[in-house]
C-alpha cells in the first residue's frame, strides 16, 4: 500500500495504472486541468472533461492521450450543474476533480445570483459534488490555492456574497478557504455515513496558467504575467499535486502541494493550513450554509460495499 514517505520526488513516473476507472475532472480545457486529465487518461483512466464551453473542450481532448468524453458544466449556473448529474445517471465515478475556477475578478454575479468567486469556486463545485457523491466510489479532490491565507481570510455569514466592501482579492481568497473547509466538513460526513470514499484537497502553487491573466486589475494582472515568466512552475508540475491527491493512498481531509520555498513550487507532499481552514465548526456552519443557497444537500449513499472505493491506487 502507498504512504506519504519519500514524498519530495514523487512525479508523473510514480502513477498507478488506471485501467478500467472513469474520472470528472472540471475545468479540464486549458491549464492544470489539462495537465491532469492528460496524465490521468495516459495512466488508463477514462476521463470526462467537464468544462463550459464545449467547442474548446473538444480541442482541449483532442491533446489528450487517452480515452476521453466531453460534457459541459457551467458551474456558475445551477441549472447547469443539476443538468450534468442528471444525464451522468448512475455511472460509477471513481474519482471526481473539482478543479475548475475564477480568480480575481471584478465583482460579478452568477446566474443564481451569487458573488462569482465564491459561487463558481465553491457553491457550484458543492452542489455538483453533492449530486454525484452516490456514485462516487474512490475519492473526490477539491483544488484550492495558499491564497486562502491571503489578509487572514475568515468565512463571513452575514454577507458570504460579499455585499459589502468587495475586493477581487478578498473574494479569492475566501472562495479557496471555502474549498478547504467543504473539504473538512465532506470528509467528516463520509466517515459518519460509514462510506471509503475520502475527500482530499491541493493546491497547485505558482502555477504558470490562464487563470492569472483574468485578473480585473490591470496592474495585477502584469505583476502576475511578470511572476509567471520569473518563479512559476509550469501547468505540467502545477498538476502534480491534484494527481497526488487523487492516487496516493493519504487519510481523509488531507491537503497537498508543493514541498518547495513559500509552496510555490516542488513536488506534491502533505502540507498545512491555516487555523481558520480547520475549523470544524466554521466548515459545518458553511455547509448549512451552501445547503440553503444551492438546494442541494448530502446525499443518502450506497452501503460500504456496494459500490465503495478501493483505497490506495499507488505504490510507492
Amino acid at each position: 500500500m502507498a504512504t506519504t514517505k519519500n514524498t519530495s520526488k514523487w512525479n508523473l513516473d510514480r502513477m498507478p495504472g488506471l485501467a478500467g476507472r472513469t474520472a470528472v475532472v472540471t475545468g479540464a480545457n486549458s491549464g492544470i486541468g489539462l495537465a491532469a486529465a492528460d496524465a490521468l487518461a495516459e495512466a488508463g483512466a477514462h476521463v470526462v472533461l467537464a468544462v463550459r464551453d464545449t467547442q474548446r473542450g473538444r480541442a482541449a481532448a483532442g491533446r489528450v492521450r487517452g480515452s476521453t468524453e466531453v460534457r459541459r458544466l457551467d458551474l456558475a449556473d445551477l441549472t447547469s450543474v443539476r443538468e450534468f448529474a442528471q444525464e451522468w445517471g448512475d455511472r460509477p465515478l471513481d474519482l471526481l476533480i473539482n478543479n475548475a475556477g475564477v480568480m480575481m475578478l471584478p465583482e460579478l454575479r452568477t446566474k443564481d445570483g451569487f458573488e462569482m468567486q465564491f459561487g463558481t469556486n465553491h457553491l457550484g463545485h458543492f452542489a455538483l459534488t453533492n449530486l454525484l457523491l452516490p456514485y462516487v466510489t474512490d475519492r473526490v479532490v477539491t483544488v484550492s490555492s495558499g491564497a486562502h491565507r491571503w489578509g487572514g481570510a475568515v468565512m463571513d455569514f452575514d454577507d458570504l456574497n460579499l455585499t459589502k466592501g468587495y475586493t477581487p482579492v478578498r473574494a479569492y481568497a475566501r472562495s479557496k478557504l471555502a474549498n478547504l473547509l467543504f473539504t473538512l466538513e465532506l470528509q467528516r460526513r463520509l466517515t459518519e455515513a460509514g462510506s471509503r470514499v475520502r475527500a482530499v484537497a491541493a493546491h497547485p502553487g505558482y502555477a504558470a496558467t490562464n487563470l492569472q491573466s483574468h485578473a480585473s486589475n490591470p496592474v495585477s494582472r502584469v505583476a502576475m504575467q511578470l511572476g509567471n515568466r520569473v518563479f512559476a512552475q509550469d501547468d505540467k508540475a502545477g498538476a502534480l499535486p491534484t494527481l497526488y491527491a487523487a492516487v496516493m493512498d493519504l487519510p481523509g481531509a488531507s491537503y497537498v502541494g508543493p514541498d518547495g520555498l513559500g509552496e510555490m513550487r516542488g513536488a506534491p507532499t502533505l502540507v498545512g493550513r491555516s487555523a481558520a481552514a480547520s475549523d470544524p465548526q466554521t466548515a459545518r456552519q458553511l455547509w448549512r450554509a451552501s445547503e440553503e443557497m444551492t438546494g442541494v444537500g448530502f446525499p443518502v449513499l450506497p452501503a460500504v460495499g456496494a459500490g465503495a472505493g478501493v483505497a490506495g491506487l499507488g505504490r510507492d
